[in-house]
């Protein structure tokens, strides 16, 4: 597929050739669109690739035929770049001059067969016919790239649309990119990324995906996909389907959409809540729920009077060891994608094993993190840079301060997981509230509960204290029991029906 082959057609702005055919590779992008990082929830510092084989190239109109036995094939419209002449370590000013043709494509996969080869998307995204291309291919001279927009149709339905504009990398950084260590020759194909948008189709919809240049006469036409289901189930030497929760949401896009039970959400009401109670009454309830082991100890506040409340976040560190930090420490690590991948009301919940030998964090990541709106850092591990961490305005707890970087004692290893700090065992989307007394734990299921007994039993201590001050012995007063019990009952219950309930 040279770019010699690519001939206009009667119909102007339309390339007809045979786009199909038997190029070297097709390579893949991986995130790419803003709309779909943020639905992913992960910013990629550089671009990232798999390989496609050829023999999943597909011609408009082709069906596309869903495994047996699968349940999440998903489409991604996208726009493919067509190699026209060989790129070999060129600069990202030069990329689009190596580009011959343009045209729509369907990065087609089943969610299913994702685990079977732990990421490299072979049997996922490889099998035959997931890479439909066509109808017809745009010459790349006549274009300005970032102006080309990809848009995808299910059943007539307008599901995708967004501008080469926003991408994250452009069409000549990532020809450049791929260049440094690959010849890209003619023919070649390069998928560019998808859009927010993308989700599962079911036997019987139609994918239709069309790359177009708006206002003018440049438009691939409309790549159509039927979707049928397949007969031949995998034999048993092979990997079979398997599902979970999370590839469903990941398929369908989002929880909601896969009609899973929407997750937990951390409301300004129940951080307006936890701000008035402390976390040694919250404790306290927890432990009245049969919980004991949700303190995470050996912390304390960069900032005495602070307080921290977020959903966690969760990095691992491993102990040090020479040829794994070689091979994990260095560069845009764990530790690193981490922190930039932090948001609004994050805490990040660090597992450093309570070695307090060297520090976990410094002032950088620690203001990387204050920038992304996170709400706190949590590690039972060391802080670099303490005095510097101390005056941002990101509240910070941790075993001490110690001068030594990661390698003395660490290795960053995996985020998003569960860990333990400080003795407690912590996964993601816990809820983390600190201050002056330690940091809590909370399940987010207990919280309602847990919250609610914590107000009512924080009001009654103030009571008891404004009893104490005129006073009266504790004796009767703290717990309340007897005549006291009753008189704050009903002082309470007077209260309420003057004031209403709060």
């Amino acid at each position: 597929m040279s770019h010699d082959s690519v001939r206009p057609s009667e119909e102007t702005g339309l390339h007809r050739h045979p786009v199909v055919g038997r190029p070297g590779k097709v390579v893949a992008v991986h995130l790419n669109y803003p709309s779909r990082i943020a639905q992913r929830g992960r910013t990629p510092a550089k671009p990232s690739y798999f390989l496609k084989p050829v023999t999943s190239l597909a011609a408009a109109g082709q069906a596309v035929e869903r495994p047996a036995g699968a349940e999440l094939l998903a489409f991604e419209g996208e726009i493919a770049l067509v190699i026209g002449r060989s790129a070999r370590r060129i600069a990202p000013a030069d990329g689009w001059s190596h580009v011959a043709a343009v045209t729509a494509a369907n990065d087609l996969g089943v969610y299913d067969l994702r685990s079977a080869d732990k990421g490299s998307n072979l049997r996922s995204k490889g099998g035959d016919g997931y890479t439909p291309l066509g109808p017809a291919t745009l010459p790349a001279a006549e274009i300005d790239p970032a102006a080309l927009r990809v848009r995808t149709w299910v059943n007539g339905e307008l599901v995708q649309e967004d501008s080469a504009g926003t991408l994250v990398f452009p069409f000549g950084e990532l020809i450049a990119d791929l260049s440094q260590l690959i010849t890209l020759e003619p023919g070649d194909v390069v998928l560019t990324g998808t859009p927010a948008g993308s989700s599962v189709v079911v036997p019987g919809d139609v994918v239709e995906v069309e790359v177009d240049v708006p206002g003018t006469e440049h438009r691939t036409g409309r790549l159509r996909t039927e979707v049928t289901e397949g007969s031949e189930v995998l034999p048993e030497f092979s990997a079979q389907p398997a599902v979970d929760d999370h590839q469903r949401a990941e398929a369908w896009g989002s929880r909601e959409a896969a009609g899973l039970e929407s997750p937990f959400e951390l409301t300004e009401d129940l951080v307006a809540k936890l701000r008035k109670v402390s976390v040694a009454t919250l404790s306290a309830q927890l432990r009245k729920h049969g919980y004991n082991q949700l303190s995470i100890d050996g912390v304390r506040s960069d900032k005495p009077g602070s307080k921290i409340i977020g959903r966690a976040r969760t990095l691992r560190f491993v102990p040090a060891r020479e040829d794994l930090f070689r091979s994990h420490g260095g560069g845009y690590n764990a530790q690193k994608r981490t922190f930039d991948s932090l948001s609004p009301g994050d805490v990040l919940v660090v597992e450093a094993r309570g070695e307090r030998g060297s520090g976990t964090v410094g002032d950088i990541l620690a203001l990387r993190a204050q920038v992304l709106g996170a709400a706190g850092i949590v590690t039972d591990g060391g802080v670099r840079d303490h005095s510097a961490v101390k005056d941002l305005d990101i509240p910070t707890f941790s075993s001490g301060p110690h001068p030594a970087v990661l390698g003395r004692k660490h290795v960053p290893w995996d985020a998003d997981l569960t860990v333990a700090c400080g003795g407690a065992t912590v996964q993601p989307g816990d809820v983390i509230v600190g201050d002056d007394d330690g940091v809590l734990v909370i399940p987010p299921a207990l919280l309602g509960d847990v919250l609610d007994a914590a107000v009512a039993q924080e009001a009654e201590e103030a009571w008891i204290a404004a009893r104490v001050a005129e006073g009266t012995p504790v004796q009767g007063l703290y717990p309340l029991t007897g005549e006291w019990r009753r008189r704050y009952d009903a002082e309470r219950e007077a209260r309420i029906s003057q004031e209403g309930p709060k």
